[in-house]
């Protein structure tokens, strides 16, 4: 397909990421594209090689992955454009064309998945346990265990509606969606109980 295009010339090809690698470094492109799964290397850790060999290439995932995770990770690692393989081939084209160019390509439908990844993220980076009271602290360290609301109330002697009431307070001032949000953030963080 890049062939039809007069404006572009295929200088190689790599089914593997070592081999893409190599022949980045002696053919020296203006633009890369890239697969998130080939054989050996995956794509990402393709990208993070090229980048730290000092590419300037313009590097752009071509992949069926609509995951915000891959997505994510490969913005992070330097990819100027992230594209899903069943775009329309003039599509494609016209997005490569840009991405050549300077500007940042994204498949349209993963502009949204893009924005709510990274609103996730800020987030996330954003949570403080220091603002929750100690009594919240405690029963986030409960719910951390798995404990169910009536196993919270008996392990720090209330009421079981305080501890609801709770709950309800400590997912809504770290913007947590639902208590295993919170009981995983809480293990990942280390938070027990004094």
């Amino acid at each position: 397909m890049l062939e039809l295009d007069p404006s572009l010339a295929l200088v190689g090809e790599a089914s593997s990421g070592e081999d893409g690698a190599r022949l980045v470094a002696e053919r020296d492109p203006d633009l890369v594209l890239l697969d998130l799964n080939m054989k050996g290397m995956s794509g990402i850790d393709t990208l993070k090689r090229l980048r730290a060999e000092g590419c300037t290439a313009r590097v752009v995932m071509l992949t069926v992955s609509d995951s915000p995770d891959d997505l994510v990770a490969a913005i992070r690692a330097g990819a100027d454009g992230y594209l899903l393989k069943d775009m329309e081939p003039e599509q494609l084209l016209a997005r490569i064309r840009e991405a050549l160019f300077g500007r940042m390509v994204i498949s349209d439908n993963l502009a949204g998945v893009l924005a709510q990844a990274l609103r996730s993220e800020a987030q996330a980076a954003s949570r403080d346990a220091g603002e929750l009271t100690d009594r919240e602290r405690d029963i986030l360290a409960c719910l951390a265990t798995g404990m169910s609301n009536k196993l919270v109330a008996r392990e720090l002697d209330i009421a079981e509606g305080t501890v609801k009431v709770h709950v309800k307070h400590l997912l809504r001032k770290m913007k947590f969606r639902s208590r295993v949000e919170a009981a995983v953030w809480a293990v990942q963080h280390g938070l027990k109980r004094d």
